[in-house]
């Protein structure tokens, strides 16, 4: 059973639409995995975006924190400078607001890896020189 993990977008939206090309991918390793999964407040406001045309999407994912399948530990008010200098550093990819905050909750949730499909979590580092634990599907198939 995996422990720590951080959720990305990209997962959470394809495991709430049955016919995403990752819902699969995205149910099988959210199954074997102990919850409370953790993210930010960045990645539910695009998740949320994401799913404003897809039927009681939001509601679903809305739901998931209110049942405590999801925790949201993270302060950007607390994290904002480094947060910033990680968007900065990273300005060429570019980082989003969302990606900076996974990133800097891999800097305090030492163990946790990141659930994700974004490929971008492989150029990443956290304290500036260290890899990211990263979870995602094979994209090269």
């Amino acid at each position: 059973m995996q422990k720590g993990i951080i959720l990305d977008t990209g997962v959470l939206v394809a495991f709430l639409i049955p016919n995403d090309k990752f819902h699969q991918w995205a149910v099988a390793s959210l199954t074997d995995i102990q919850y409370p999964v953790l993210t930010c407040e960045a990645v539910l406001t695009e998740v949320c975006f994401l799913l404003q045309r897809v039927h009681l999407g939001r509601d679903k994912a809305l739901q998931l924190v209110k049942q405590g399948y999801i925790e949201i530990p993270f302060c950007l008010s607390k994290e904002i400078e480094t947060v910033e200098k990680l968007m900065q550093r990273y300005n060429s990819v570019p980082m989003s607001l969302a990606d900076a905050c996974l990133v800097r909750m891999t800097e305090i949730y030492t163990d946790a890896s990141i659930l994700t499909l974004d490929s971008d979590f492989r150029i990443y580092r956290k304290h500036r020189n260290q890899e990211i634990s990263v979870i995602m599907p094979d994209l090269e198939r």
